[in-house]
């Protein structure tokens, strides 16, 4: 008989993959839609400034939220403001403007990371006894995993159903799906799940654990290590520099998606029962050493295309190695009642990765091109292992 928890464990997962799925597709169906209408790429890439900007805030505060009102409604409310992004979008083409779309992708931001802080925070509220003590990474790595994987898939049905159905169509379809998953968690998740008896204070959102300030911290140059030469520079060389087409760009962009979540799920089986600092700081400079490879072979000229290609294979590999020990350690090292504020403050420092590496990438490629971005990546990823150096050995937080 299946454990009641680890039963509410695969319900808080569906409802995460039916909203990472939407996820995915509204950030291709955004992009190729926008690109129809004659945007340039940067312009295209601006759009999503407030969804990353949008994620800081949401992190920081949403895990004050989950413990003051429970993670089943802080994911419930994120599938709402979905549904209410997506719906912003169904206006006449001559009113999605430019600033209209931020702001759908402000509140498509804020819907993604309550999503994610709560599904996250739940596995340790969720799993059976005996999972949390053997196997709670490998069910850690799995949902982050399963979710990137989906995420990428996300990234075909947004082409798929654009294609197929049209902009409004794609948009009702994933209104659709997420109506159906809100209600389904609505009806099968516990009332209350990760909710203090207490009050959580307000100024319990900036952690006092030194373990989690220096794994955020880590964090954050982990990201940005990826964005900055990963969301702006890559596609803009794919397509400029290298002549790949829209299409192609977007392919690849998804199958990179897919395997770095089976590498997520499968990091397991790559890493010590027992992972810890130690494990953080040497992939952490794995990272580094394969960035500044794919920079030097860069600078050595060949077929470009092919370094870029398998020089970012190994890098998603490594990075969703580093990535999957950083979400193991958040997760195990936080006890019960401060798991939601621990897991959304870890999450702030992640959006605050992702959008300084946004920023850079795009500023960094105008400037001087993809091997300085590659180059500063690879500082990001050597800053990451180094402040690893200050966590705690064996740490609880």
């Amino acid at each position: 008989m299946i454990d009641q928890g680890f039963r509410h464990y695969l319900t808080v997962t569906g409802g995460y993959w039916a909203f990472t799925l939407t996820d995915g597709a509204l950030r291709m169906l955004v992009l190729l839609y926008f690109h129809q209408l004659g945007y340039a790429p940067l312009a295209i890439a601006m759009l999503f400034i407030f969804y990353e900007f949008f994620g800081i805030v949401t992190n920081l505060v949403g895990g004050w939220l989950g413990a003051r009102i429970g993670l089943n409604r802080t994911m419930h409310i994120g599938m709402a403001l979905q549904i209410v992004a997506l719906a912003m979008l169904l206006l006449p083409e001559a009113m999605l403007t430019v600033l209209w779309v931020m702001m759908a992708q402000a509140l498509s931001g804020i819907a993604k990371d309550l999503n994610k802080m709560s599904a996250k925070a739940g596995v340790k509220l969720l799993l059976p006894t005996d999972a949390q003590a053997d196997g709670l990474f490998r069910w850690v790595a799995f949902l982050t995993g399963s979710k990137n994987a989906l995420k990428g898939i996300g990234f075909f049905m947004g082409g798929f159903l654009l294609a197929s159905c049209g902009f409004a169509g794609a948009v009702w379809a994933m209104i659709m799906l997420l109506v159906v998953s809100l209600v389904v968690t609505m009806l099968l998740l516990p009332a209350n799940l990760g909710r203090l008896n207490e009050r959580a204070k307000f100024s319990a959102i900036f952690s006092k654990s030194p373990a989690v300030n220096w794994l955020s911290a880590a964090r954050f140059f982990l990201f940005g290590a990826r964005d900055v030469w990963f969301v702006v520079a890559l596609p803009l060389f794919l397509q400029g520099v290298l002549g790949w087409s829209f299409t192609a760009v977007g392919g690849f962009f998804a199958l990179w998606v897919i395997g770095y979540g089976v590498v997520q799920s499968l990091s397991p089986a790559l890493l010590p029962a027992r992972a810890g600092r130690g494990s953080v700081i040497v992939w952490g400079l794995i990272l580094a050493m394969i960035t500044v490879v794919i920079a030097l072979m860069m600078q050595q000229g060949g077929d470009l295309g092919w370094v870029v290609v398998v020089g970012l294979a190994i890098f998603g590999i490594v990075f969703a190695i580093n990535s999957a020990l950083h979400s193991y350690l958040i997760v195990s090292w936080s006890d019960h009642d401060r798991v939601s504020m621990n897991v959304g403050f870890y999450y702030m420092a992640n959006a605050g990765g992702r959008l300084v590496g946004t920023l850079l990438s795009g500023w960094i490629y105008q400037w001087q091109g993809l091997e300085l971005c590659l180059w500063v990546a690879a500082a990001f990823a050597l800053l990451s292992a180094l402040l690893a150096v200050k966590l705690p050995a064996g740490a609880r937080v």
